[in-house]
């Protein structure tokens, strides 16, 4: 029988505490000692905030450092425990996957106490974690091709009660964008869990781009993200302040969208996408999103990707060499509560 995961310090313990949340080692890895940051003030809202669950997505560990660093001053009431790096091997490799056994940590939730090192770190996390806390707040980001805007996200929940909630504490966040997502890809994630157990949990996708080349990983970019957060813990009643829209893009303002698989721009065909519009960029009708330049000819016409319907531009992909069918932009439109 494998060693069962564990936590190194009793969460329990009041004020600040920190240590190690051990994966156990199995057929494939060693075992794993993930850093864990506890602040036990009492009563209140109780909240797990993990980054690094893709390993290419670096502003999740960034800003949940950055909160490590003044929740003890700022924290009045309440339980937050913090896991920078939930998934260190990727982070470590800068991949979206584990590279280990290549799977997706967002895709095998629960996780099994015996099955590969993904599937452990899930394993952990729902056993140890999860049953501590009744709100979730995962730092992702968009992935280093892509630019979005800075947003909370969250997918269609069958409980009507729990998706009213859950809207309404996202666009307590004030960040540029509260998008409700409607896409096929569930299995396993994170958030179908951790609704199952009744529970709220917030995903932000914070920009994308690169360490590399600046833009969503840059200095002002953290800011707007770490802003967001923080008014997130005002509205669960952690930390007080007056929550304000972060600026982006010269407007302090936020709206909150939807999409569904019929809004995601797929290219015709090989070659080189070259944007041509921004996200949160309004879009009528026919509107130029993009081009592709086909790559096997210099004869060849380029081709124009155009918008569909009305529309806002939630995420574009960076200029890039794509494959046929390989989405090139995400569209969006306006709520209708």
């Amino acid at each position: 029988m494998s060693e069962a995961p564990h936590l190194t310090f009793d969460l329990d313990t009041p004020g600040v505490s920190t240590g190690h949340l051990v994966v156990p080692k199995g057929a494939d890895f060693e075992a794993l000692s993930l850093p864990v940051f506890s602040c036990n003030r009492g009563d209140g809202a109780s909240l797990l905030i993990t980054g690094g669950n893709h390993g290419n997505e670096l502003q999740g560990p960034i800003v949940a450092r950055r909160l490590v660093e003044w929740l003890p001053e700022a924290q009045r009431c309440g339980r937050i425990i913090i896991v920078p790096e939930i998934n260190p091997l990727a982070v470590q490799a800068w991949t979206r996957n584990t590279p280990i056994d290549g799977k997706n940590l967002n895709r095998v939730f629960p996780g099994r106490s015996d099955g590969s090192v993904s599937e452990r770190i899930a394993d952990a996390i729902s056993r140890l974690l999860l049953p501590m806390v009744d709100t979730v707040l995962d730092l992702h980001s968009f992935g280093p091709t892509w630019d979005c805007a800075p947003s909370i996200i969250t997918h269609p929940i069958a409980d009507v009660d729990l998706m009213t909630k859950t809207v309404r504490i996202s666009e307590a966040f004030k960040l540029p964008v509260t998008l409700l997502w409607e896409h096929n890809d569930t299995a396993g994630m994170f958030d179908t869990w951790v609704h199952g157990q009744g529970k709220t949990f917030i995903c932000t996708e914070f920009g994308g781009g690169t360490v590399f080349c600046g833009g969503a990983v840059g200095a002002e970019a953290l800011a707007i993200y770490e802003a967001g957060v923080r008014n997130g813990l005002i509205a669960l009643g952690l930390i007080e302040g007056k929550a304000e829209y972060p600026t982006f893009r010269q407007h302090k303002s936020g709206q909150t969208l939807e999409t569904n698989p019929s809004d995601e721009l797929k290219s015709p065909a090989p070659g080189i996408f070259e944007p041509r519009c921004s996200v949160v960029d309004e879009v009528k009708q026919g509107d130029l999103i993009g081009i592709l330049h086909p790559m096997d000819s210099l004869s060849a016409d380029s081709i124009d990707i155009r918008a569909p319907t009305a529309s806002i531009v939630f995420a574009i992909r960076s200029a890039g060499y794509v494959q046929g069918n390989q989405e090139v932009a995400i569209l969006a439109r306006p709520l209708v509560h």
